[in-house]
């Protein structure tokens, strides 16, 4: 049986200053270039099945670094939509809001997204994928805040505790089987834990 590799594309100016970034259309930067290629070793010997990407170029540029064919772009696997907030830090939003998270609050504004909006996307995707891992892997090369729902709803669990998943950039988890239950298979493996950085 097969896994979904969740693979988060690699570093960009926003993402290394920690500014919410959803639908901006960033480049990686130098490093995140370096680092979506140091993916190569952490993917071989996968068979993928299919490889679905975010519409985001950070996301496609990441998986062809990482020389992953991308058999089709996948809406569903956007970013979270941040709305007035995308491009802030939460240091930013919680000088304005001190009680806000993003986990329980969601985006602010007309373009923001709540929890249940991305999980409901995220379940879209999630079941999709699951019946294609009886021929090899799937993976996601998305977003950091979607990659984390992702995992939270593959658990049973909601949206919001994504937040107990950390994910750096260019890293690769997967989402796969224990004893016939879901289980979170492997977590946050990055080119430079795995050595290979």
């Amino acid at each position: 049986m097969g896994e979904i590799v969740l693979i988060r594309h690699g570093e960009t100016t926003w993402s290394a200053s920690g500014r919410h970034t959803s639908v901006t259309d960033l480049d990686l930067t130098e490093h995140g270039v370096s680092q979506a290629k140091a993916l190569v070793p952490l993917l071989a010997g996968r068979r993928f099945e299919a490889v679905w990407s975010s519409p985001r170029k950070r996301a496609l540029v990441t998986a062809d670094l990482a020389g992953l064919p991308v058999t089709a772009v996948i809406p569903d696997l956007a970013e979270w939509a941040y709305g007035d907030y995308e491009g802030r830090t939460s240091e930013e939003i919680r000088g304005e809001d001190p009680d806000w998270t993003l986990w329980t609050d969601g985006g602010k504004g007309p373009g923001g997204e709540s929890a249940d909006e991305v999980a409901a996307r995220l379940d879209r995707a999630l079941a999709e994928a699951e019946p294609l891992l009886e021929r090899g892997d799937v993976a996601f090369v998305a977003h950091g805040h979607s990659l984390r729902v992702a995992a939270a709803r593959w658990l049973g669990r909601p949206a919001r505790d994504g937040r107990d998943f950390t994910i750096d950039t260019a890293s690769v988890s997967a989402l796969g089987y224990e004893h016939g239950g879901h289980a979170v298979t492997l977590w946050n493996l990055t080119a430079a834990a795995a050595g290979n950085a």
